[in-house]
């Protein structure tokens, strides 16, 4: 007998608009008016397949200056064809219109964002963008990735977050196949712990730094998501596969200045440190003194401080605590050279 034809998707409804299978549409889920009566909305692309399968979305700038998530989705769209795709993509480069037009972190009544969620109607304007997005995103997802960068004059390995105990996150971020999988506590009001309220597994995504592209978390960001989607049977072109396993984490750690001064490091992200290894020299702008910053712990250099006047407390180095260190420098070397050795996706190589 002949092999019975899958069942043709009904369309996606989202934000009051409907979105046929095998086709694409960006829709725009009105948040508010600025004061000069300009209208702010939250942009999604829908990208729904003519096959079912899963929704998931991909996320940037919750925080507005981390703009990575921006290139990684006009990448990654170019390998997705709506008419070869099972289930549904939603893409949301910039969450937050706000801190991206300004080159800030946060919203214009300076709340974040990530600890705003799942928000609220008629709360402040954080709450209510964080309402949006949880009602009209979280809600028709079973999974998401959320894209992050570190903060101003800091830098992050590329890295998945995961939570505890979520046996189809920890699977996924396996076959995404960053350098690093750390699994850390879920934050009150975060997006990823809204996601999981509402049955979503998130993987958190951090790259790079603020305002600036980083092309290694760029190629990893894309590669990663692509490889999450053909695990779930999404229909899209399956890249390069991963260079090794990803060093995984249940402890990492912030080394903190010790005193005000200038900071010099001598160790970069992805380095596997040794306990007690100087990672770098903190010296007062005479140079009279100069006291060596040590690790208490072996693992690897998963951020760092690129800002080098620096007062008491603050944050240097992050080093993240290995289950394998042996292999640790190997598999980060085979990772980083598989991500940069694999092209960039043409528009004919569209599938």
């Amino acid at each position: 007998m002949p092999k019975a034809a899958a069942a043709t998707p009904a369309p996606f409804e989202i934000g009051g608009h409907m979105v046929a299978p095998g086709s694409a549409m960006t829709v725009d889920i009105p948040v508010s008016r600025l004061s000069t009566d300009t209208e702010i909305a939250l942009r999604v692309r829908v990208i729904h397949g003519k096959r079912p399968g899963p929704v998931m979305f991909v996320s940037g700038s919750v925080h507005g200056d981390e703009i990575i998530g921006v290139e990684i989705m006009r990448r990654l769209q170019k390998a997705i064809s709506p008419k070869r795709l099972a289930g549904t993509l939603l893409c949301i480069p910039i969450v937050n219109a706000y801190g991206f037009v300004a080159h800030q972190r946060y919203l214009p009544d300076r709340r974040d964002l990530n600890r705003c969620f799942p928000g609220s109607a008629r709360g402040s304007l954080a709450a209510q963008l964080a309402h949006h997005f949880t009602n009209e995103v979280i809600a028709r997802c079973s999974i998401g990735i959320d894209i992050h960068s570190a903060g101003l004059h800091r830098e992050n390995l590329p890295q998945i977050r995961i939570s505890a105990d979520r046996p189809v996150a920890n699977e996924l971020a396996q076959i995404f196949g960053a350098p690093a999988v750390i699994v850390a506590n879920l934050r009150e009001g975060s997006l990823r712990q809204t996601a999981v309220e509402n049955g979503c597994d998130v993987l958190l995504l951090e790259a790079g730094e603020a305002l600036r592209f980083d092309e290694l978390g760029i190629r990893i960001g894309v590669q990663g998501i692509l490889r999450v989607m053909a695990h779930l049977g999404m229909g899209v072109k399956l890249p390069r596969k991963v260079g090794a396993k990803s060093i995984q984490s249940r402890r990492t750690m912030w080394l903190r200045a010790p005193m005000g001064g200038i900071f010099r490091t001598t160790k970069a992200c992805g380095s596997f440190v040794e306990d007690e290894e100087v990672v770098g020299y903190l010296a007062d702008p005479f140079g009279d003194t100069d006291i060596p910053v040590v690790t208490p712990i072996a693992g690897v250099i998963i951020g760092r401080s690129n800002l080098p006047v620096v007062n008491q407390g603050d944050a240097l180095v992050h080093v993240a605590e290995v289950a394998m260190p042996g292999t640790a420098h190997h598999r980060l070397t085979e990772i980083e050279e598989a991500a940069l050795a694999d092209g960039l996706f043409d528009e004919d190589e569209i599938v």
